[in-house]
């Protein structure tokens, strides 16, 4: 080794004749690793010191959580209380530290580490009866009133930008006014959520089940659209033509049905693999095993292009509907448990990630103007998708008590908080102007949780939206009962049934067959193979008629006649 390093060093001087510089590189080419060793143990040190903190506050983050529920402070929601603290610590941080890149958030490690175990726990822990009751007015507040949403938003920023009224984004460009709109439009309620779940409340459980039925799908959607809106960016041609527009639609609901199809086939392979195997003998394999293929079915999905949270939505879903029944005991309440403690640890990360995001450089091109006109345009456009589309349901709802009413409708449009992927897909906005765009998105976030967060308690007292205990009660039997025996909702709620109703009575009685069908062919053939409940003969014969004479009634109600007389 000293040979080489010497004729290295007489090249040098050979070739250049300056000795100085052979000088100079001779020690620096000593085979020694003392300085490496020392900066990896400073560099070591210096994460277990930040490690620590971050843990300080993530204790303090949870106990100010206890502290809020235990004394019912509505006006606080635990995330906007993390918000919060994250702005606190943020300040003091960038006032005593240099280096900040542990206390920024970063989106990749959002979508891949902390997002999975929220959007799968949000599909296990789902009431699956009352969500596919209304899955008809859930789908359309997710794809059509998120589509009304980004084409208002971004078309009236686009607008504004070119007339002179903001500045810091492109005057051009169009695409990229509808990538903001795209990410500006997931809505993320989950301080709203925090409040309405309280039992204390009593808040009425459909119109629970819409702002959190659409928070779902609407995130996803909003992710797809971002996406499919970033394939067709481009800052040098920044003339969108008309003939993507239908491209960019084809691609969008390409890409959401594969990404539902992906989810459902991998819950049903899950789930046969735990039908034939032994696993349920092995308590700590059968949990690990299914905490991998849930997020091997999210990369699988953001692998192949496709929605990574739509995936793992449906794929919880399978899995709860199916392969629940084939854990053990043991594994069945640890994995409910598990995923519910993740998801509330990555939610209360996320959140003080974006706390401390204003004091850690996200705020250094802000815009005033930009964030005020993005705001008035989320409100109006929230307000454009939820009232309309609430009009068109409830010409197909004949029953009062399915109906979505004006006061619904105001939670419905005071629900439109916007959260973590918002703030995520800003990150990843392209183009000069990224840094306008994460800062007012981040804007919008902390105001939307912490003030319209803090007023959810008010408005559902002021609309009305507390249920008395007694219709409670009985909203809940009607709901909860057979829970696990199928997808199918029920009949006094169905938004497919109203349609089908709606249009003629024919209509709606080859609706119930069909739906009866379905029923008995998931009990006799799907739950055979890939677990559920067991039922005899009795019990599914039982079922059909059930199901028949409930529909009748709903028919009964909705076309004024008495079927079958």
């Amino acid at each position: 080794m000293n040979e080489t390093v010497a004729k290295i060093m007489n090249s040098l001087e050979q070739s250049s004749g300056n000795t100085e510089l052979a000088d100079t590189l001779q020690p620096s080419m000593q085979p020694t690793m003392q300085p490496t060793i020392i900066n990896a143990e400073e560099l070591h040190e210096e994460d277990a010191y930040a490690a620590v903190f971050l843990n300080i506050i993530l204790i303090i983050c949870v106990l100010v959580a206890y502290f809020i529920k235990e004394n019912k402070l509505y006006f606080l929601p635990e995330s906007a209380a993390a918000m919060i603290i994250g702005v606190a610590i943020g300040a003091v941080v960038s006032f005593f530290l240099t280096d900040l890149t542990m206390y920024q958030f970063s989106p990749e490690f959002f979508f891949f580490v902390l997002l999975p175990p929220i959007i799968f726990e949000a599909g296990y822990a789902l009431e699956k009866k009352r969500f596919f009751a209304n899955i008809g007015a859930i789908t359309l507040y997710a794809i059509f009133g998120t589509l009304i949403s980004t084409f208002f938003v971004g078309i009236l920023i686009f607008l504004c930008a070119q007339h002179g009224y903001i500045d810091g984004i492109s005057k051009t460009n169009p695409m990229e006014s509808l990538l903001f709109g795209a990410l500006i439009s997931a809505v993320d309620p989950v301080a709203t959520l925090s409040i309405m779940n309280n039992p204390e409340l009593q808040c009425n459980k459909l119109l629970y089940s819409l702002v959190f039925g659409e928070s779902v799908l609407n995130d996803a959607v909003a992710i797809v659209l971002f996406k499919t809106f970033r394939e067709y960016y481009d800052p040098e041609a920044p003339n969108l033509s008309s003939g993507d527009i239908p491209k960019v639609f084809g691609k969008f609901f390409y890409v959401s049905v594969l990404s539902i199809v992906v989810g459902v086939g991998l819950g049903l392979c899950t789930s046969f693999i735990y039908r034939n195997t032994s696993l349920r003998n092995y308590a700590n394999l059968e949990s690990t095993l299914l905490f991998l293929f849930c997020y091997f079915c999210y990369a699988a999905a953001e692998s192949l292009g496709l929605s990574g949270i739509m995936a793992l939505f449906f794929n919880g879903i399978v899995l709860s509907h199916y392969n629940a029944y084939n854990l053990s005991e043991e594994s069945k309440h640890a994995t409910e448990q598990i995923f519910a403690t993740l998801a509330t640890i990555s939610e209360t990360i996320v959140f003080l990630y974006m706390g401390m995001g204003v004091f850690t450089g996200k705020f250094s091109n802000w815009n005033f103007s930009f964030t005020a006109l993005a705001m008035l345009f989320c409100v109006i456009g929230r307000f454009l998708n939820i009232f309309p589309l609430s009009f068109l349901l409830n010409r197909f709802r004949k029953k009062s008590r399915s109906k979505i009413t004006c006061k619904m409708q105001t939670v419905l449009w005071f629900a439109g908080l916007r959260g973590a992927i918002a703030y995520a897909l800003a990150e990843n906005m392209p183009g000069e102007n990224k840094s306008t765009y994460v800062a007012g998105t981040l804007s919008i976030c902390l105001i939307t949780t912490v003030i319209c967060g803090g007023f959810t308690e008010r408005i559902l007292y002021v609309t009305g939206m507390k249920e008395e205990s007694k219709s409670v009660v009985v909203d809940e039997d009607k709901v909860h009962e057979g829970e696990g025996d199928s997808l199918v909702a029920d009949s006094y709620e169905d938004d497919s049934l109203a349609i089908f109703a709606s249009s003629s009575k024919e209509m709606g009685e080859a609706y119930k067959g069909v739906k009866n069908v379905a029923v008995q062919f998931d009990r006799s053939y799907l739950q055979v193979y890939f677990g559920g409940q067991k039922h005899d003969s009795q019990d599914l014969n039982s079922h059909g008629k059930d199901e028949s004479e409930e529909g009748d009634f709903e028919l009964e109600e909705m076309n004024g006649t008495a079927l079958g007389k």
